[in-house]
């Protein structure tokens, strides 16, 4: 039940549909106060090989087990996937959308091209074709156990090819600030309600499409009591009008997310109203697709047993 709860937070922050991703994990209360889950997050992708045969339709190849107690990514082919780019664990590994329509990476030509003192971004470290299979290793390597959970639970959300998703950073915030303090299936109905106040009920019946989310800057020009129709509380109204006021005056934006480092990202973020530390690190996961976010600054069960590995105040460095 517990992994059920994770799996759609998961997905509610990323704004896409993860029916793969699972976790082990332990729920508690956050001091923003609603339900949280600090996972160990386990899981393994198909080789890079397998993705590429299934995109070109070519016959199938014979399944090798991959050796996660490799402390280096196993050897792979130079013919790459199209949606293969350089990334690394402190930076946003996922494409943004902006409200204009138009989508940035971290590691454009010009910033590979121009030193870290210069962008600020830090060399890649590796691809997005890698990253999940390096993360595994570590993680096997700091602690074996967890080797059979990583090789049961494929984890797509940090793939290849989930790592192609584009992400709406202005939806995901939005989706967080409605599902404080709610069930999964009352934060989706409260989410479709809101994009149902955008669209008339003539132009949903002619599209074939899922309307798409309101922009910034149409929530910010509606009224608290307009956006309440869907069900939020005036409270969380309020706060998502003002998240989006702030993508409207530029105090946040998509190129800031792209290129921020962690810290700042926490910083900027846990500025707005309605945004705690535990919501913006699982943005920042989740949505961003950044890797090294282990949250341990709120409040949680220090103490318990979760198939079989014990948590405790004293987390082992991994």
């Amino acid at each position: 039940m517990a992994s059920k709860r994770t799996l759609r937070s998961a997905t509610r922050l990323s704004g896409t549909s993860v029916p793969d991703l699972t976790a082990v994990l332990t729920s508690h209360r956050s001091p923003e106060g609603k339900t949280i889950a600090s996972s160990q997050s386990t899981a393994v992708g198909q080789s890079i090989e397998d993705t590429a045969t299934d995109l070109l339709s070519e016959p199938p190849k014979k399944k090798v087990k991959p050796n996660l107690r490799a402390s280096t990514p196993t050897k792979r082919s130079t013919s790459l996937p199209s949606f293969d780019r350089p990334a690394g664990p402190h930076t946003t590994n996922a494409p943004l959308s902006t409200p204009q329509g138009s989508r940035l990476v971290t590691y454009t030509q010009e910033v590979l091209d121009s030193s870290p003192s210069k962008t600020g971004i830090p060399r890649p470290t590796t691809s997005t074709s890698q990253l999940l299979d390096q993360a595994c290793a570590h993680l096997v390597q700091a602690d074996p156990r967890l080797e059979p959970l990583i090789a049961k639970h494929h984890c797509r959300l940090f793939s290849a090819e989930g790592l192609a998703e584009v992400i709406d950073p202005f939806q995901s915030l939005c989706s967080s600030i409605m599902a404080q303090q709610v069930s999964g299936a009352a934060a989706t109905s409260i989410k479709n309600k809101f994009i149902g106040l955008f669209h008339d009920s003539a132009e949903k019946s002619v599209s074939i499409e899922k309307p798409p989310f309101p922009s910034p800057a149409k929530v910010a020009s509606s009224e608290v009591a307009f956006l309440r129709k869907a069900g939020l509380s005036a409270r969380k109204a309020e706060y998502i009008k003002g998240l989006a006021e702030k993508f409207v005056n530029g105090e946040l934006t998509t190129a800031m997310l792209i290129n921020a480092s962690d810290e700042e990202i926490v910083e900027k973020l846990t500025a707005v109203r309605g945004l705690g530390l535990w919501s913006v690190q699982m943005f920042a996961c989740f949505a961003l697709k950044r890797t090294d976010i282990f949250s341990t600054g709120t409040n949680v069960h220090h103490s318990s047993d979760i198939n079989g590995f014990r948590l405790t105040t004293q987390l082992k460095a991994i």
